[in-house]
């Protein structure tokens, strides 16, 4: 596999259902305390990105003050209209992802989400292995809902080859993400499942996953 692999972290989010703050500075108990977009972004970096952009929004300068967000391998980018939905966010993500660092574009762009701590390297691993140029790599979880009517055929984190990751976020609206064109391109996804669940940390009873 040839090109760099730059992973896009959403952690722009204020976090309302929950009522915490940002999801971002969440402590992770078995991780030391250590807030939720640190330990993604290491997550990402041992998985086999070369580089995560971590996008920041609802109380930023917080999140950057509270977080080690200048380690090696951490770009932050600030979405000023973070409060429209994740769309904006995943929009300022892509396009910092895309552009050219040291003379070369990425040739695929992971997209993850704060809130899913329980994603490891070895998941990350798998989806960046298993990409395929021109395609999208999403996730399965096994003990995730089932795929189907009432479950989503796919999950994050996702891989996007570069030429489809543009597009695809500029195609998001709202909290949607880039939902609408991978259901249009169907035929370009390739699934990958992990074990666990990949649940998202959305709501009091989802307090176990920091833990």
């Amino acid at each position: 596999m040839t090109g760099a692999t730059v992973a896009v972290l959403l952690a722009a989010g204020a976090g309302t259902r929950l009522g915490r703050g940002p999801k971002a500075l969440l402590p992770l108990g078995h991780d030391g305390g250590r807030p939720l977009v640190e330990h993604v972004g290491a997550v990402l970096l041992d998985g086999g990105c070369d580089e995560v952009v971590v996008v920041l929004g609802a109380e930023a300068d917080r999140v950057r003050a509270a977080c080690a967000l200048d380690a090696p391998g951490l770009r932050v980018v600030l979405n000023p209209d973070w409060s429209t939905g994740m769309a904006s966010s995943l929009r300022s993500g892509v396009a910092a992802a895309l552009a050219p660092r040291d003379g070369e574009a990425p040739a695929r762009v992971v997209v993850a989400h704060v809130d899913q701590p329980g994603v490891e390297p070895a998941d990350v691993a798998r989806l960046v292995a298993a990409h395929r140029p021109g395609r999208v790599t999403a996730s399965r979880w096994a003990d995730g809902p089932a795929p189907g009517p009432q479950g989503p055929r796919w999950s994050h984190p996702l891989v996007l080859d570069a030429a489809l990751a543009r597009p695809a976020a500029a195609s998001a609206v709202g909290d949607a993400g880039a939902r609408a064109f991978l259901r249009a391109h169907a035929d370009l996804i390739d699934v990958v499942t992990h074990p666990g669940d990949g649940r998202d940390v959305d709501t009091e009873a989802d307090l176990d996953l920091l833990a």
